[in-house]
């Protein structure tokens, strides 16, 4: 049993979520609401096309298609109107089931013709009154919002003999092997119920939602506790979505929304179970998970090589930047290209074009040497990341900001999926769930751990320069520790010297001696805008790190600047704000000054007075009074403090 779409249950108001196979409604006029709703949304019409009736004269199905379903009947008037119809195939199919609510059976959400939601004034169905609900649609912002509960998600559970164990006889069937339900073994689905009934018990502001199939299977699911809404807000810049579990076939088809924090550790922002690779599956899952964050998009996605999450991608995040993850790229290199003669010339010819290209144009005339020197022009998959160059190639990335998530060197370890430890090929689903917990407050208390540990720095300053004084004050130890390799780095740049005026744009070139070849140097551009302090460098460190590079701190201390502008300083790297949104820190570290923590801890606490108290009768009579007298001193508490 669920509440789909919504931390309270309900859909309020404009319907964040499209119909969907197996949602059920109480009434045939909620099911009209509902859709009218989703269509005022979205930009068009809705008309009843059919309704079925029992000799009773009981409906007991119906179909809800779009305004522009079918064609009008030729007319013999002299002038008749205009066609107006298309023959659109939208269109919802519902019927009343054996619990008498009204389920939805069967969607059809593409239509054939132009929707835009500036049309909906000229539609009937979006008056107040419509024919098909004898319920007053109430849809301007004023009004009280109309709510709709959707009821009884079904969850199948496999039983010994492969058969399906539902609540409706007439779903009765074999599990058909493909992408359309997740495969479950026998007692899953009890153990999905039982972990989410649970979370929910504990922590009411958890969100899960399932999808079904066609047949009534579950298909798809999304869950995410409050913590993980709470950790968006300060880390949901930049999201990397790992679909690792479905690329290397685990047993657990898992896909983990996952941010890093100012600790640079990886921390989870949503998860989901996925029947598989599908286009259909992905966008499901990402309309749930922005659902859950009020549809706020991140500013740029991290995905791995996938088509059908690329397609998702576009259709439900347009306007977000997305890169296909460096690291699952280099991991294929062997698979992909091992085969080929001369595989280690080539890799490192490879490598050599990805990371050691500091400009476009070197990019392209390393990769286009490489494919002239090994024949190896055709090769699909060397084409198709070609293509896809501009996602996933750092130099490509400069000005796209990645918050130190992406792996730019051959040193850096991209950010993935904080299941990674508690997670291998073979892990039943079941255990995967009952470790779930126990998994996130290691992966908290992990992060208390090391917001302790910058509150009391131990780093050691390498220079005199006042810009590592500063961010040391500031950003937590992993972070500096960061940024000092920068500081370091100012004693290999050899000159900046002034090249270019216009205004108040000044151009520097700051040479810089190689790492790898002490009697070469490399030159690197730097602007500087001296009305607004603005400085911005060739190597595009600040949107890939999050913190600005050794030449542009070169440029900024030769104009005498003792201290670093502060857009350049981000508040997601800093130690010194209190995040709300909070770690497990037990009942011996509860921060009694943060209302998060004495709320989450008096929560646990009534919880378990309440399941101790509804055990018996007597319990329950002692439970009440108790409860009435703390409630009465702390009354009188808050009278005698004001």
């Amino acid at each position: 049993m669920t509440e789909y779409a919504g931390q309270s249950g309900v859909l309020e108001g404009e319907n964040p979520v499209p119909p969907t196979v197996g949602m059920e409604f109480e009434t045939y006029e909620d099911v009209y609401y509902f859709y009218n709703c989703y269509a005022k949304v979205h930009g068009f019409g809705v008309r009843v096309s059919n309704t079925w009736y029992r000799k009773s004269r009981e409906r007991y199905r119906g179909k809800l298609s779009c305004s522009s379903a079918g064609f009008k009947k030729k007319s013999e008037a002299n002038r008749p109107r205009p066609e107006t119809r298309t023959g659109c195939p939208a269109m919802i199919k519902f019927r009343l089931m054996e619990n008498k609510r009204w389920r939805i059976i069967e969607v059809e959400l593409e239509h054939n013709h132009l929707i835009h939601p500036l049309t909906e004034k000229f539609y009937k169905s979006h008056r107040n009154n419509s024919s098909g609900s004898k319920r007053p649609l109430q849809m301007t912002g004023n009004q009280e919002n109309q709510k709709i509960r959707l009821f009884r998600t079904v969850i199948i559970d496999p039983d010994d003999d492969g058969k399906l164990n539902i609540d409706e006889g007439e779903f009765r069937n074999m599990i058909d092997q493909s992408n359309n339900h997740l495969i479950l073994k026998p007692g899953d689905a009890q153990a999905i119920l039982s972990f989410f009934t649970d979370l929910q018990l504990v922590n009411p502001d958890f969100f899960y939602v399932m999808d079904l199939n066609e047949k009534g299977c579950l298909r798809n699911v999304f869950w995410a506790e409050a913590k993980c809404k709470a950790a968006y807000g300060y880390f949901g810049d930049v999201v990397r979505i790992d679909t690792a579990c479905l690329i290397s076939k685990y047993e657990v088809p898992l896909v983990v929304f996952a941010g890093v924090n100012h600790h640079g550790q990886s921390v989870p922002l949503g998860c989901g179970l996925v029947a598989g690779e599908t286009v259909e599956s992905f966008i499901w899952l990402l309309r749930a998970w922005l659902t859950y964050m009020v549809s706020r998009p991140p500013q740029t996605i991290i995905i791995d090589q996938s088509r059908s999450m690329q397609t998702a991608i576009a259709d439900v995040l347009p306007r977000a930047s997305h890169c296909i993850s460096l690291s699952h790229i280099t991991k294929k290199v062997p698979e992909e290209l091992g085969g080929l003669h001369a595989y280690e010339v080539i890799k490192k010819a490879f490598t050599k074009a990805i990371y050691q290209s500091s400009r476009i144009d070197d990019f392209e005339t390393a990769w286009e040497d490489m494919m002239l020197c090994h024949g190896i022009r055709d090769h699909k998959w060397l084409q198709t990341l070609h293509e896809n160059r501009k996602h996933w190639v750092p130099v490509y990335l400069k000005d796209t900001f990645l918050a130190g998530m992406f792996g730019v060197t051959l040193r850096e370890r991209e950010v993935s999926s904080p299941f990674d430890e508690y997670l291998s090929n073979h892990t039943p689903l079941k255990e995967f769930l009952d470790g779930y917990n126990p998994c996130l407050k290691e992966i908290y208390q992990r992060e208390a751990l090391a917001d302790s540990e910058s509150r009391n720095p131990s780093c050691m300053l390498k220079s005199r320069f006042y810009f590592e004084m500063q961010l040391s004050k500031i950003y937590t130890n992993h972070i500096f520790a960061k940024f000092q390799i920068e500081i370091e780095g100012m004693f290999s740049c050899l000159s900046t010297r002034q090249v270019g005026i216009d205004g108040s744009i000044i151009t520097y070139i700051v040479k810089e001696r190689e790492v790898e070849n002490m009697n070469e140097a490399k030159d690197y551009e730097v602007t500087f805008n001296t009305d607004v302090a603005d400085v911005l460098c060739g190597c595009g460190l600040f949107n890939l790190e999050g913190f600005l590079c050794r030449h542009t701190l070169c440029v900024l201390s030769q104009n005498g600047f003792k201290e670093i502008p502060p857009q350049y300083i981000l508040s997601r790297w800093r130690k010194d704000i209190d995040r709300s949104y909070v770690l497990d820190y037990g009942c011996n570290f509860i921060d009694t000054k943060n209302p998060v923590h004495r709320y989450d801890n008096l929560y646990k606490c009534a919880v378990k007075l309440v399941e101790e108290g509804r055990k018996s009768h007597e319990r329950y009579k002692f439970t009440l009074e108790a409860l009435g007298e703390i409630l009465n001193r702390v009354s009188l508490q808050d009278h005698n403090t004001l």
